[in-house]
């Protein structure tokens, strides 16, 4: 990859699968050495996006480099480039952790004289090496992942691509998992490229990509996208939400909407608000909460809807896609 080249760059990309489209002309650089991170409800498209990127799905329309190298003319070289830990586990149980180790290197053509020390050096990077030699069934799921990562690194890569690396884990192991990639991003010197649909994992990333039904809705710093808000979150819960919505509107000229089961609405200052609605707003409240912008108000700002909300609408998004594919 050529000093000062992206280490991925995609230009309109687009999938469709039969009459729907997937991913809808999609534009963002990464730079090397970033953390860049698609955030979106399951069905968003970063999942599809990911595969494009790593050759298993040829774009419909646009075109994607990585690592310097076209995904569709340069599979090979985009594959010899690329580290993948993909969503669901992919390891074989029946083998130990060094077994599995072993397959990947022989499938990447690995000189065997190299292998055993680049294993020692990425197993101890995840703190697996005194585990090597048991088999991965007797590993728990964070293990598993750690394993994984440490597999997709074992070719010395230039991009790592993580889908959803903690999907499933309890928080304590996801957070651990978030420290060894940060690591291995330092140790390593190299872009890793990873979707999530949890909010908390997103503010760990250099930049994120916000998607939403195939688009990119916002692309910035994790600090930036919060700041671009520039508003507090209020969550209000009453016996009427329909009328508090038409007074919220007609008495404040504030734009509100039910989300998470409760009435939802930004407004500059929202603690110093909050006593005006009591006063003003003539609906009875039950109970109310302020909180400063989080990237969950910055997905509401630009699509209408929490990012919970929108797991739930996308179910008919998800299997729309799937009947596209067959």
């Amino acid at each position: 990859m050529p000093s000062g080249e992206p280490a991925v760059e995609v230009d309109g990309l687009v999938k469709r699968f039969g009459d729907v489209e997937a991913v809808r002309g999609i534009e963002f650089a990464v730079q090397p050495g970033e953390i860049f991170g698609f955030l979106g409800p399951n069905g968003a498209g970063k999942s599809t996006t990911i595969s494009m990127l790593c050759t298993l799905l040829r774009p419909t329309a646009g075109t994607a480099r990585v690592a310097g190298h076209d995904v569709v003319s340069e599979r090979d070289r985009v594959r010899r480039n690329i580290g993948l830990v993909f969503q669901d586990p992919t390891l074989d149980g029946y083998l130990s952790g060094e077994q599995n180790l072993r397959f990947h290197a022989e499938l990447y053509g690995m000189p065997r004289s190299a292998t055993r020390e680049r294993m020692r050096q990425v197993l101890e990077m995840v703190g697996l090496w005194d585990r090597r030699g048991d088999l991965v069934q007797t590993y728990s799921g964070g293990m598993k992942r750690r394993l994984e990562i440490a597999r997709g690194l074992l070719h010395s890569p230039r991009v790592l691509f993580l889908d959803e690396p903690t999907v499933g884990l309890d928080p304590q192991t996801r957070s651990s998992i978030w420290d060894y990639i940060r690591r291995l991003r330092d140790a390593e010197q190299i872009t890793i490229f990873l979707t999530t649909h949890y909010m908390d994992e997103a503010e760990h990333c250099d930049r994120i990509a916000i998607m939403d039904a195939g688009r990119i809705v916002a692309l910035d710093t994790p600090e930036a996208l919060k700041a671009g808000v520039g508003k507090d979150r209020v969550q209000i819960r009453t016996d009427d939400d329909e009328a508090a919505i038409a007074a919220l509107k007609e008495r404040f000229d504030v734009e509100a909407a039910v989300a998470e089961g409760a009435v939802t609405f930004a407004v500059a200052s929202g603690e110093a608000f909050v006593p005006r609605l009591f006063a003003e707003l003539g609906v009875p409240i039950r109970s109310v909460s302020v909180s400063r912008p989080s990237l969950d108000d910055v997905f509401m700002s630009f699509t209408g809807k929490t990012i919970r909300d929108a797991e739930a609408s996308g179910a008919d998004w998800m299997r729309m896609v799937a009947r596209g594919r067959r």
